[in-house]
């Protein structure tokens, strides 16, 4: 187990080494939940995470020994980068092993600080046993993610800068994977029980929920989420102890839970994080009621990470958009004759939606002989536009699908 004082210690040795990052408040969130929501911005760490603060306060504190023989990580990107730069930092050898779908920004970063990185494995649970058995054979150190005290005693550094920034905090609400940093915050604020800490995971890659009610690490019966930053398969046992101990509970979100996070952190906060990074915030938008205390304090969302793929990026918008009401999918049936195509056109331009896609479409089971079907996607400014369309063109006799 830890506690505040090894927080505290090692927050005196990341003097200089981690950023004190920002808060920020965020006006719309406030306005959903009803109190002060503040954002905890490690996506503008060093290295793009928290993970530089765990990473660095366990490799410091290795023996000169240790250090001669190198360091080990897994990792599928944010604790590659935290272990790569505190190798450079400390001077130490770094062997990377990450997953074969990690994001080539990640990779390409690793590689920057100068670690040798390999790809193995379809997650961070397969490139870790490649790590176990690299160290085994060389002797390098295994610098695990998030299962080892003085790892969880860097993470929860985040926590001491939050009781600054925000001193009358009521929730700190942090994205779980492994469950080191949540771990950490939980121990720091051990002298501070009026602030509760909620976890939170993604649907599909949820061990903890289960592994809480079992009373014992369970194994996450999938994982297959766009937030691989926290796509751990078991909870690691130093965590895992510590939140069930202190009685934290981990809720899960919908992957357009995090995509609609993530669009509106970009657009309404002007920051970029990647999909676990706004895994806090989706929590908060699907339902308040299970974050915001009852004496309404504020609420303080971690966004652990920024490193995110512009590819990926790209996908999780147009996702997010889609979540959001903003672009509408419509199957409409017409009579095969010409100019159909642009008199459906015109109405849609007419009540203010912006084609994005048209398909046209023969021949199907819906279809009778002198039909053609027409798939279109609309950009609208929202679920109320999207109705105005729907409604406008049924007038006009259109024959919509259902949904």
């Amino acid at each position: 187990m830890i506690g505040p004082a090894d927080v505290r210690a090692a927050a005196e040795l990341l003097q200089g080494v981690a950023e004190r990052t920002p808060v920020q408040r965020s006006r719309a969130l406030s306005e959903l939940v009803g109190a002060d929501v503040w954002l905890k911005c490690e996506n503008l760490q060093r290295a793009g995470s928290f993970k530089i603060r765990g990473a660095y306060t366990r490799m410091a504190r290795l023996t000169d020994e240790e250090k001669a023989r190198g360091v080990v990580a897994a990792s599928a990107g944010n604790h590659a980068q935290g272990v790569a730069l505190a190798a450079r930092l400390l001077g130490l050898d770094a062997a990377i092993f990450m997953p074969v779908d990690a994001a080539l920004p990640k990779l390409a970063a690793t590689r920057g600080y100068g670690a040798h990185v390999e790809q193995v494995g379809t997650s961070v649970d397969e490139a870790l046993v490649a790590a176990h058995a690299h160290a085994d054979l060389t002797g390098a150190v295994l610098i695990h993610p998030f299962d080892h005290p003085d790892v969880d005693a860097g993470q929860g550094t985040v926590a001491l800068e939050v009781l600054e920034q925000v001193p009358d905090v009521g929730t700190i609400v942090v994205p779980v994977g492994g469950g080191g940093l949540a771990a950490g915050i939980a121990a720091a604020l051990d002298e501070r029980p009026d602030v509760r800490v909620v976890g939170v995971q993604a649907a599909r890659a949820a061990a903890y929920p289960a592994s809480l009610a079992a009373g014992r690490p369970t194994a996450a019966p999938e994982l297959r989420t766009m937030a691989d930053g926290i796509a751990v398969g078991t909870p690691g046992a130093v965590p895992f102890e510590v939140l069930a101990s202190h009685h934290v509970p981990v809720r899960t979100v919908s992957e357009e839970d995090l995509s609609r996070a993530l669009l509106l952190v970009a657009e309404r906060a002007k920051l970029v994080v990647e999909p676990s990074g706004a895994a806090a915030v989706a929590a908060l938008m699907a339902d308040p009621r299970g974050v915001v205390g009852d004496d309404g304090r504020p609420v303080v969302c971690v966004l652990s990470g920024g490193n995110i793929d512009p590819l990926v990026l790209l996908r999780v918008v147009r996702h997010g958009l889609a979540s959001a009401g903003r672009y509408l999918q419509l199957h409409v049936v017409v009579e095969d004759t010409p100019g159909a195509l642009a008199e459906l056109l015109q109405e849609v331009a007419a009540m203010g939606g912006n084609v994005m896609h048209v398909s046209h479409l023969r021949t199907g089971g819906d279809l009778g002989f002198s039909d053609v079907a027409i798939d279109l996607q609309i950009e609208t400014k929202g679920p109320d536009h999207c109705a105005t369309v729907l409604a406008g063109l049924r007038a006009a006799g259109y024959r919509l699908a259902d949904g």
